[in-house]
């Protein structure tokens, strides 16, 4: 008997004007990783949306356990045993994390009432969270968990359903290195049990790490596929886009100018009992590590006043600052690009030009009028700049990839000429070939002055692309290392606490 349990044979998918998909074929075995990779765009999400039922395939024929079949219906995708983890998240904010892994499937108690079996829930949730080394329990509400935290939620959920298939989409996008390296050993135990994944991220090395086999998608076609022994970061980004990469980081083309963003003793609501200071010269991209919680985030957040200081000073090219709102941010020239650009980065259902123009309406408007002649000029403009890949200026940006809505963000604030941009993981759930491109224009504005912090848990992306780094720990920054002193061990050793200068060189 064949060990294979799925095959997608020719699976081709149009929609009105677009092919999706053109005869891509893939197959999955009893116990088997297979890692499925390509740009944004590729065709990938909407194969596993033709896996689990969602959308119907134009063409082609879905085998399971022998038996085929032209399409599947959601409830036919879970009858055969196939879960989803998704990367966008779906939870229930007012509930605990055992009823939103359950949700649907609860233990039922009191007869005809039919009541929920609370304790028995949160029994039945133990073994799991266990299994996945989280720091929460079955009790916890869902609304006090960190992004980390809630990404795990939804690998738990998977993981409950007893699943012969798991789809993994982007599964560590939100994860720190620890619970990434915890996921892994999951998979590895899944694997050992004869569970099937289907790894899909833009990570090349957790795929490596893990895949027993990688498919290659590119513009909606099936372009390879390596075996074991094949996985390489540079054999998966040929096959991805068609090209080798160029080395990530790139030297400045202009030196560091005087001025830029200085931190005194600046304190944030998160870690009270901390001051920060900093120095993000003009011309340098300067990368802020740090493990999850360490307080990157609510940093960037008082730098841009969402959550305005308590105390410390903030300066910009030596001029003494007083920032008590984001509105007071942007007059100075200071702009964020959030983590979440779907919730905090974009209005999604609005348009491209739209979003550009937002946050500075006054500069088109004329006697309360918008002048949407002059709107449309300037987005044209940064379509073309920033090579955003869309039908018109006109589109709605919950229909772009990724990449491109994170190049809508940065376009809005580049209409505007920041003098300091703060990037809050720009490339996360991104591509290679797009991230590139944000690195490439990350780049050419520095070298036009800008300032730029970057906030990224990449470590490939801090090291590859910051001209300086600075590392926080529990709310304070614990050192600060220049390019010779690059190196995975000494952000992480800076990360949980503050060595001695030699022990880094020592390392370095």
């Amino acid at each position: 008997m064949s060990d294979t349990l799925l095959e997608l044979r020719s699976i081709t998918k149009t929609y009105p004007g677009v092919k999706a998909l053109r005869g891509v074929n893939l197959s999955v075995k009893k116990g088997e990783v297979v890692g499925l990779i390509g740009e944004n765009g590729a065709g990938k999400s909407t194969l596993m949306k033709i896996l689990g039922g969602v959308v119907s395939p134009s063409s082609g024929s879905i085998v399971i356990d022998g038996v085929s079949r032209l399409e599947l219906t959601v409830k036919d995708a879970a009858h055969a045993g196939i879960a989803f983890v998704h990367q966008e998240l779906n939870l229930f904010e007012n509930l605990d994390v055992a009823s939103n892994i359950y949700i649907g499937r609860e233990p039922r108690k009191g007869g005809f009432l039919n009541l929920i079996d609370n304790a028995a829930l949160h029994e039945r949730v133990k073994p799991i969270l266990m299994q996945l080394g989280v720091d929460f329990t079955p009790e916890d509400s869902v609304e006090e968990l960190s992004i980390a935290q809630r990404q795990m939620v939804e690998i738990a959920k998977a993981l409950s359903m007893e699943s012969r298939i798991i789809i993994m989409d982007e599964p560590t996008s939100s994860l720190t290195l620890t619970e990434t390296e915890n996921l892994l050993r999951v998979i590895a135990d899944l694997k050992a049990a004869g569970v099937s994944i289907i790894y899909i991220s833009h990570r090349l090395s957790e795929v490596q790490q893990c895949a027993d086999r990688v498919v290659v998608l590119r513009d909606g076609r099936q372009v390879g596929e390596l075996a074991k022994d094949e996985i390489t970061h540079g054999a998966m980004v040929r096959l991805m886009i068609g090209r080798d990469l160029k080395s990530i980081y790139v030297p400045p083309n202009v030196g560091v100018r005087p001025g830029g963003l200085e931190l005194h003793d600046l304190v944030t609501t998160a870690f009270p009992e901390r001051k920060v200071s900093l120095h993000v010269r003009r011309g340098e991209i300067l990368g802020l590590a740090g493990l999850v919680g360490a307080g990157r985030t609510s940093l960037a957040q008082t730098i841009f006043g969402v959550e305005p200081a308590p105390s410390g000073r903030i300066l910009l090219d030596g001029e003494r600052l007083t920032i008590g709102s984001p509105r007071d941010a942007i007059a100075h020239g200071i702009y964020l690009a959030p983590e979440d650009r779907k919730k905090s980065g974009l209005l999604l259902d609005m348009s491209i030009a739209e979003n550009i123009t937002l946050p500075d309406l006054k500069r088109f408007s004329t006697a309360m009028l918008i002048d949407v002649s002059r709107e449309e000029g300037v987005a044209k403009e940064q379509l073309r700049a920033l090579a955003i890949k869309a039908p018109s200026i006109a589109t709605e940006a919950v229909t772009l990839s990724g990449g491109n809505q994170q190049k809508v963000v940065l376009a809005k604030w580049l209409s505007m000429r920041p003098k300091l941009i703060i990037l809050d993981e720009p490339t996360r759930g991104i591509d290679v070939g797009a991230k590139s491109e944000i690195y490439a224009l990350m780049r050419d504005l520095a070298d036009a002055g800008v300032a730029i912090l970057m906030i990224s848990s990449d470590m490939e992306e801090v090291i590859g692309v910051s001209d300086r780094i600075a590392v926080m720990h529990e709310g304070d920054i614990s050192g600060q290392l220049e390019r010779p002193q690059f190196s995975e061990h000494n952000i992480l050793t800076l990360a949980v606490g503050n060595p001695s200068k030699e022990e880094l060189v020592a390392y370095a």
